[in-house]
């Protein structure tokens, strides 16, 4: 078996080698308190890093059980330890020669807590054998040949091993796989280095946010903003909460205040928002969009002291938004869009450059699509989990939105191919049971239509519904509403799986991501910028991930796809993330199903039937 000095020893023969002679080194090394399991070693110093795996077993962590007992809390103590040996390979690493070399790193972490391929608690297994003589080690991966009883963490890391050039520095990779990767084991993964108290923490934060959002079903509500919570942020780039002394932290009205009996923190009050519509009302700058932000966001854990550990939301909430430009392909957007000139057809909607109204229309029947399939379907109906649809003014089509009295009187409805979203959002909810919070600071008319009004006054909430009814009676607007009696159908699509080639006809598979905004998928960028709710590039890797693996696996020109979307993501539950990838990354993050067919409708290649 090998070990510690002889990766040492291999290290510092192949000192001054050819680059690619680094995938010699493959394979399992016994450590004294860990192995080390090189899956892939990069072929370039420019290119991607080298995958590898550290496993330690409990008898040298030491995690007293408890922090472990149930799923969430595993998941929350893999994100503390994923963020403190993050910290600490960025203290070690540093330059060691021409391009990524010197680089240790787990992954970039946010103020989110996600379920991620970064760091696992795992059987251990013995190392793997090596490649078989003529085989390309760099395209194999370490598999264990039979799990042991012994029980431990996994934490996967990337590495610039280093270059001069594109020769070996082999002094510089040894002491950076044998010396500094030891340190960071000893510092970030041993219990009795930690600091118990944050970790406990960590945990327990964790683990009552993820109950918050289970109780909200029972008290009929689709979102609760905790009392003390602190809403705004640093930047539009920094995600830290403000930390200024003018902050003021969230108070709720009296007469929506809930409380809950949290397993860990004991009582905690604050404000919840019924199922239902409802408004955020308020002048300019008041904190109405800080406060939506904050519950669009909900459907996330966070980190103790962000501020909105105990904001959370319905799994389901989607924010809505208008998005120009976007394509679209074959939606059925004909309970918001008819009558269009030409003759166009709205019922199989499809271009290459949807306007504001139009991209609103497609991204509220895609939300729809992606909850509740085909609202025919007497089986989706009982199973489905109706969205909850978020929507703010400033990023919304004005025309879609509202048709007031007197463009009523001046442009006849048989002339409006648009009915505005104020005349379904009530139907929405009688007829699928689709809450919505909505902005609203322009237009009073949407007053008649809600069930709850919120106004946000000095960044304090304050419940005017009454009000606003009794200023609703006093001053009749006199619009004539356009939707009809009923919302209308939502239609079941099939992608074409021709039109999802990530391979730009070759045999590779090419995905790349940039930020958290865009995947390249093949030949295509595939824009995300408007899809506010993805908050990690990780999440991002896994949907290109998922893209493929749903093409392969499940598009068959038959299954919808909803049906798609529920296997991959049963596939995901059953078998992790890894489920999608060749070998063992630490780079991926769960995303919800509404961002993965957020990606699938943005392919301008897509077709469906």
């Amino acid at each position: 078996m090998t070990n510690q000095q002889t990766l040492r020893r291999k290290l510092l023969d192949l000192d001054n080698g050819n680059y690619k002679a680094y995938r010699d080194i493959q394979g399992s090394y016994e450590f004294p308190d860990f192995t080390l399991i090189i899956d892939y070693v990069q072929g370039d110093p420019f290119a991607a890093p080298s995958k590898l795996r550290v496993q330690v077993p409990y008898t040298v962590t030491g995690f007293p059980p408890e922090l472990y007992k149930n799923p969430i809390r595993e998941m929350a103590l893999r994100d503390f330890l994923t963020r403190k040996f993050d910290r600490l390979a960025y203290e070690v690493s540093g330059r060691r020669g021409t391009g990524k070399s010197g680089m240790i790193a787990i992954t970039k972490m946010g103020q989110e807590v996600l379920e991620r391929t970064s760091t696992y608690l795992i059987k251990l297994a013995p190392p793997a054998p090596k490649p078989e003589p003529g085989s390309n080690p760099a395209l194999q991966r370490a598999k264990p040949i039979k799990l042991s009883n012994q029980k431990g963490v996994e934490v996967r890391l990337i590495v610039g091993l280093p270059a001069g050039g594109r020769r070996i520095l082999g002094r510089q990779a040894a002491e950076m796989l044998c010396d500094d990767i030891p340190y960071i084991v000893h510092r970030s993964l041993k219990y009795e280095q930690l600091d118990a108290d944050a970790c406990r923490r960590h945990v327990e934060t964790v683990e009552d946010t993820d109950w918050l959002r289970k109780q909200l079903p029972e008290k009929n509500l689709v979102a609760f903003v905790a009392n003390g919570a602190i809403l705004p942020r640093r930047s539009g780039v920094d995600d830290r909460p403000l930390s200024s002394e003018e902050v003021v932290p969230f108070k709720s009205p009296p007469s929506l205040e809930v409380e809950f009996e949290c397993p860990n923190q004991g009582k905690i009050s604050g404000m919840g928002i019924p199922r239902g519509v409802t408004l955020i009302v308020g002048g300019g700058y008041h904190g109405k969009s800080t406060l939506l932000k904050g519950i669009e966001l909900g459907v996330y854990n966070h980190v103790p002291g962000d501020g909105r550990e105990f904001v959370v939301t319905d799994p389901a909430a989607i924010k809505i938004r208008a998005e120009d430009g976007r394509s679209v392909a074959g939606v059925d957007i004909s309970p918001f869009i008819n009558q269009l000139p030409q003759g166009r057809s709205t019922t199989q909607f499809t271009t290459e450059n949807a306007s504001g109204s139009t991209s609103q229309a497609a991204n509220i029947m895609e939300a729809l699509e992606a909850g509740l399939g085909n609202s025919n379907s007497e089986e989706t109906a009982t199973t489905a989990t109706p969205p909850v649809l978020l929507v703010d003014e400033d990023t919304a089509a004005t025309n879609f939105m509202i048709r007031d009295r007197r463009m009523q009187e001046l442009i006849a409805k048989d002339r409006e191919p648009i009915t505005p979203f104020i005349d379904k959002v009530r139907q929405l909810y009688t007829d699928y049971q689709v809450s919505t919070i909505l902005v609203m600071g322009g237009s009073g008319d949407y007053f008649e239509m809600a069930d709850k009004i919120i106004a946000m006054e000095n960044f304090q909430a304050q419940e005017v519904t009454e009000k606003a009814k009794e200023i609703a009676e006093k001053y009749v607007t006199g619009r004539t509403a356009e939707g009809g009696e009923k919302f209308g159908e939502i239609r079941a699509r099939i992608p074409l799986p021709a039109s999802l080639d990530p391979s730009r006809g070759r045999r590779d598979v090419r995905l790349k991501v940039r930020d958290v905004d865009e995947v390249v998928f093949g030949n295509e960028d595939v824009d995300l910028s408007a899809v506010e709710q993805l908050v990690s590039k990780d999440q991002l890797r896994a949907i290109g991930a998922a893209m493929v693996y749903a093409k392969k696996q499940y598009m068959d020109g038959n299954r919808t796809l909803l049906e798609i979307i529920d296997a991959v993501m049963a596939d995901i539950e059953s078998k992790s993330l890894d489920v999608l990838v060749p070998f063992p990354q630490g780079d991926l993050a769960l995303f919800r199903r509404f961002e993965l067919v957020a990606a699938i409708n943005r392919l301008r290649t897509l077709t469906v039937k």
